[in-house]
């Protein structure tokens, strides 16, 4: 034992100096002749077509089949596409909703109908099936909640959505106030950490939705419950969980407080890097879970670790900054949209992001998973901006 617990030192000696010299290059990169600070122009046609193909292939995909004409609602690809798509719709004169964005709808409401007898998204021991059950029902509560908000009412299907999630929701032990969540040792959301990012959803979910539910007399205890967790959790965290539940309590005043906020927003800003993008695994990663260090740097190619500037992390960086009251004209939030301008591929109008977990060639269909979420969180980012 202290023979293998030595060479783990000397390996996280190893990487802890990889990547204070990923950092050091990172901090050091020559600025471009092109403005940092510019926007820019990018091309919301060629990313609506990206999104809809990515839809529609994952909708149609067998690994992502659950019976019954249902499918998985993946964080990367048909969460990103629900909450993205509609942004597009201004920009591009549309007046309805796209075929896959009402696919996904019709998925979640059946499966929300047939909540008790569906057959869940992973199966296997009792512990995998409360995991399974808990990430979906917060899953369906943002979709639905987020299509209610466009709409200005509250349905009765998203009603019972949150009927589901509020039931699984812990009330003991150290998941007190949160749910039980996927884990498959995948950065960013499916790892030992996810079940924040998942109590941070359904607290965005509960913001979001409208009529005032946050009001609601009903659901008064579970907020408290999940209120506490957020905060007792909190110094935990990973900045990219962090800054989920940022971007919650943007819809949910009082949920963090105003110094969790600016502490948020400054090691964001901390970690911009010159060419005025972010990288993933600087963001997703704590010293808690130095086996996800070492297995992003074997598996995947010692790209995290060489802080290369990606898709995603830029594009959601850059969209909960501009929702925190930062000024329009903000450098850092100028320099966040002026990267995703200039890093949109032209040909396939997708934001490119390598995964953390897997040798994937980005452009074969698995190898797009983060792809598919950079591209619908920098749709989110820009059309704002715009």
């Amino acid at each position: 034992m202290r023979a293998i617990s030595k060479k783990v030192r000397i390996l996280m000696t190893g990487i802890l100096a990889a990547c204070l010299a990923a950092g050091i290059f990172a901090l050091s990169l020559p600025t471009t002749s092109r403005s940092l600070s510019s926007p820019g122009s990018w091309n919301p046609k060629a990313a609506a077509d990206y999104l809809d193909q990515r839809a529609l292939w994952w909708s149609k995909w067998p690994a992502s089949a659950r019976g019954d004409g249902t499918f998985c609602i993946s964080c990367h690809t048909a969460l990103a596409y629900s909450l993205s798509r509609p942004a597009l719709r201004a920009k591009l004169g549309e007046d309805t909703p796209t075929p896959q964005e009402q696919a996904i709808l019709n998925s979640v409401t059946k499966r929300v109908q047939s909540w008790k007898n569906a057959a869940p998204y992973y199966g296997g021991d009792e512990t995998s099936l409360a995991r399974s059950a808990g990430t979906e029902s917060v899953i369906n509560a943002v979709i639905l909640a987020s299509h209610d908000a466009a709409n200005g009412m509250l349905s009765d299907i998203t009603r019972t959505a949150f009927g589901n999630m509020w039931a699984l929701q812990q009330t003991t032990g150290d998941l007190k106030g949160a749910w039980w969540w996927l884990q498959f040792n995948h950065e960013p959301w499916e790892a030992f950490d996810s079940q924040y990012y998942g109590a941070a959803m359904a607290a965005l979910a509960a913001g979001r939705a409208p009529e005032s539910y946050l009001s609601n007399p009903k659901i008064q205890p579970h907020l408290v419950l999940l209120r506490e967790y957020l905060n007792r959790e909190y110094p935990k965290q990973s900045l990219l969980n962090q800054v989920t539940v940022l971007w919650a309590s943007l819809k949910w005043p009082g949920l963090i407080t105003p110094e969790q906020r600016n502490t948020i927003i400054k090691e964001v800003l901390d970690k911009q890097h010159a060419d005025g993008g972010w990288n993933l695994a600087s963001l997703s990663s704590t010293w808690r879970n130095w086996n996800a260090l070492v297995r992003m740097w074997f598996v995947s190619e010692g790209t995290p670790l060489k802080a290369r500037s990606d898709g995603f992390a830029t594009a959601f960086m850059t969209f909960v900054l501009q929702q925190s009251d930062l000024p329009r004209d903000n450098p850092h939030v100028r320099q966040g949209l002026a990267w995703l301008t200039r890093n949109q591929n032209q040909t396939g109008g997708q934001w490119l992001t390598y995964s953390l977990n897997y040798r994937r060639s980005p452009a074969s269909d698995t190898g797009r998973f983060m792809s598919d979420a950079a591209t619908g969180y920098a749709v989110l980012a820009l059309a704002k901006a715009n």
